[in-house]
C-alpha cells in the first residue's frame, strides 16, 4: 500500500510499510548483528568505478524503491523516497559493516568494489536474497554493457527484467495471506533449546569469511550418488561438522539448523522485497545415529515434510497473524521493539546454525570470458553458510563472529575426502 503525504505546498512524501518479515530486522539489528549481506561479483578484470557508476543510476531506474530510507513512526517503521544519490564507493569497511543506523537518513545498501570485484551490500528490511540477486545481475548487466559495449556490438540482448516495476514492489505477504485458515492451526511452532556454538569472538565485532570454491558438476555427482539434492546434501554435511565439533557432554540439546525458503514459487510472486519463510530442523545425536547416510535421509525427509503447500500456507498465515491483532496495532513502536528483541534473543537460543541457499546466478552466456564468480555472505551471530553458484563454480560461504574454524574444516574436508576439490579463501 503507498500512500502520498503531503509535507508542504510544495514538497509531497511518498511512503510504504515494511511487509511482515521486514519489521523486525530493524529492531534487532546490532553491531554483533548487523542484519547486512553481501553478494559480490568477481570480474577477470578490475572494476571501472565510472562505469560502475553509471551502471547504478540506469539500475536505480528498474528498482525505485531502493532508494527509500528507513523512518520510524509511532506505531511502525516505514520506507519513504528520498532523493539521496548513491555514490560508489572503494571498499573501505569489514564486509556487512552496519548499514541502518537509528535516526540516520540513509540509504540501505551500497554498491563498491575493490580491484576485481564488485560489492553490493544491503540491510536486510529492504529485500531478501532474491530480490538482491535480480538487482545485482541488472547491476552486472548494465556494467558489461558499458564497459565492454564495443566488443559485445549489436549481438547484445536487452535485459528481460522479468517484472514490472508494480510487481517488484508488491508486498506478497499482504497479496498471498488467507485469513480462511482455521485459527487452532495457525498456533506458534514450538521448538526445543538448542545447542549453541561457542567460541572466541573477534575484535571490533569483526566477521570471519571463509569461502570454499568447488565444482557444481562434482558436488552434483557426489549428491547424486546418495540421491539428494545438494541443498539436503550440504544441510546434512553442516548438521555432521558440527556433530564432530561438539562437546560430548553438551549432545543432550538438539542441533537445530535454520534454512530460509524462497515464497515466491510458491505463490507465483515475482517481488523484490522480503518474501521468505524459514523452516527448523533439530536433529537429537544423543538419540539417533550420528552416521552421515543416516543425517541424509533424516534431513530429506524433513524437507519434504515441511515444504508442502499447506505447511507453507501455514507459516504464511502464522507470520500475518501479529499483523491483524489489533491489541499489536495500537502498541507504540518503542514496546513493539522492545518484545521483538526478547523474542530475538529467545529464538536465536532455539537456532545452532543457519544455511542458505542463494541459487544459481544468471547472466547473459556473452558475460561469461569477463566474469569469474559470484559469492554471497551474511552477518552472523554464530557460523553460518550462504551458497550460491555460476557456470560450473559454486562459492560456499561461512561467516562466523569467532576465531575458530573447526566446524568449517571438518566441512570442506569431508568434501575433500570424497573426492571434490575445494580451493579456500578467507579474509583473515
Amino acid at each position: 500500500m503507498k500512500t502520498t503525504v503531503k509535507k508542504n505546498k510544495k514538497d509531497r512524501v511518498e511512503w510504504e510499510k515494511l511487509e511482515n518479515a521486514s519489521k523486525i530486522f530493524p529492531a534487532t539489528s546490532s553491531n554483533k548483528d548487523t542484519k547486512v549481506y553481501r553478494i559480490s561479483a568477481e570480474l577477470y578484470e578490475d572494476v571501472n568505478p565510472k562505469n560502475l557508476q553509471e551502471a547504478l543510476d540506469l539500475t536505480l531506474e528498474s528498482f525505485p524503491m531502493y532508494k527509500s530510507i528507513l523512518r520510524r513512526g509511532f506505531f511502525w517503521y516505514y520506507f519513504e523516497k528520498s532523493n539521496i544519490k548513491p555514490l560508489v564507493e572503494i571498499e573501505d569497511e569489514n564486509p556487512c559493516s552496519p548499514i541502518y543506523i537509528e535516526g540516520k537518513k540513509n540509504l540501505l545498501f551500497k554498491v563498491s568494489y575493490y580491484m576485481k570485484r564488485i560489492n553490493f551490500e544491503i540491510f536486510h528490511a529492504l529485500s531478501d536474497g532474491t530480490g538482491a540477486v535480480w538487482f545485482l545481475e541488472t547491476l552486472v548487466y548494465h556494467y558489461m554493457k558499458i564497459n565492454y559495449g564495443d566488443e559485445f556490438g549489436e549481438k547484445l540482448d536487452e535485459l528481460d527484467y522479468g517484472a514490472s516495476i508494480s510487481q517488484k514492489e508488491v508486498d506478497s505477504f499482504w497479496k498471498n495471506y488467507t485469513p480462511e485458515i482455521n485459527k487452532n492451526r495457525i498456533k506458534k511452532e514450538k521448538h526445543p533449546f538448542a545447542y549453541r556454538i561457542r567460541g572466541k569472538r573477534l575484535e571490533e565485532n569483526k566477521m570471519k569469511v571463509l569461502e570454499g570454491s568447488l565444482s557444481v558438476s562434482e558436488l552434483i555427482k557426489l549428491s547424486r550418488e546418495y540421491n539428494k539434492s545438494i541443498t539436503v546434501f550440504l544441510t546434512s554435511l553442516l548438521f555432521y561438522s558440527i556433530f564432530i565439533d561438539m562437546p560430548i557432554n553438551k549432545r543432550k540439546k538438539p542441533i537445530v539448523i535454520s534454512i530460509p525458503v524462497d515464497l515466491r514459487s510458491y505463490y507465483n510472486s515475482q517481488t523484490a522485497r522480503n518474501f521468505f519463510t524459514t523452516m527448523n530442523i533439530s536433529y537429537d545425536f544423543k538419540n539417533k545415529s550420528s552416521n552421515f547416510k543416516d543425517i541424509l535421509e533424516y534431513v530429506d525427509q524433513e524437507f519434504k515434510n515441511s515444504l508442502t503447500q499447506d505447511k507453507i500456507n501455514l507459516k504464511l498465515a502464522r507470520y500475518m497473524k501479529f499483523e491483524y491483532n489489533p491489541i499489536a496495532r495500537i502498541i507504540p513502536l518503542a514496546i513493539k521493539d522492545l518484545f521483538m528483541k526478547i523474542a530475538d534473543k529467545i529464538n536465536d537460543k532455539k537456532v545452532s546454525s543457519s544455511i542458505s541457499n542463494i541459487g544459481k546466478i544468471q547472466t547473459p552466456k556473452d558475460f561469461e570470458t569477463y566474469i569469474k564468480q559470484f559469492s554471497i555472505c551474511v552477518s552472523a551471530r554464530s557460523p553460518k553458510i550462504t551458497f550460491c553458484s555460476y557456470k560450473d563454480k559454486l562459492l560456499i560461504t561461512f561467516t562466523s563472529p569467532y576465531i575458530e574454524t573447526d566446524i568449517q574444516r571438518e566441512f570442506f574436508q569431508f568434501l575433500s575426502n570424497k573426492g571434490i576439490r575445494v580451493e579456500i579463501t578467507s579474509n583473515m
